[in-house]
């Protein structure tokens, strides 16, 4: 069981980004447009689907937990990281928790950046770092196989 205030929806806004954790993802558009600042050259997104197989295995869906209060501690402590590399951006940072089916989108990140080499490096840390340190976790379940028998997984 994981502890209160797991698998909740949560948000953090801090000056010139905001970290989400959700059910459903706001349309890339609108992520978009949060980030949009006439100052900045340069807008990089990352959108990470659902894939339909892995390691040879046709998956159906994936369900997504977390630990919310902790994992948006993390993803702010990931901005704050990201700023201590390039200081100059805006970023919004959405995961989802819950079902996600094959070919929907679980993480959706947008930064924007004076140029685009920052925006890109930008938005890779983040993705990789919130992967790495961020407390969700994913279970992935198999065409053919007893859902019961789905395994928890860190979120790599």
């Amino acid at each position: 069981m994981l502890p209160p205030g797991s698998s909740v929806e949560g948000v953090v806004e801090l000056s010139g980004a905001v970290c989400s954790i959700s059910y459903a993802l706001d349309t890339v558009e609108s992520t978009v447009k949060r980030v949009s600042d006439d100052r900045f050259g340069a807008i990089a997104t990352f959108i990470g689907t659902t894939r339909n197989s892995f390691q040879g295995k046709a998956v159906t869906k994936l369900e997504y937990q977390a630990y919310t209060k902790l994992a948006l501690k993390t993803m702010t402590q990931i901005i704050v990281d990201a700023r201590n590399r390039s200081p100059d951006f805006r970023a919004v940072v959405q995961h989802r928790i819950g079902v996600v089916g094959v070919g929907e989108p679980s993480i959706v990140i947008a930064v924007a950046s004076p140029h685009r080499n920052e925006a890109f490096r930008t938005c890779e840390f983040i993705l990789e770092e919130v992967k790495r340190k961020a407390q969700i976790w994913k279970r992935e379940y198999y065409e053919g196989e007893d859902e019961s028998e789905a395994e928890w997984k860190s979120n790599v």
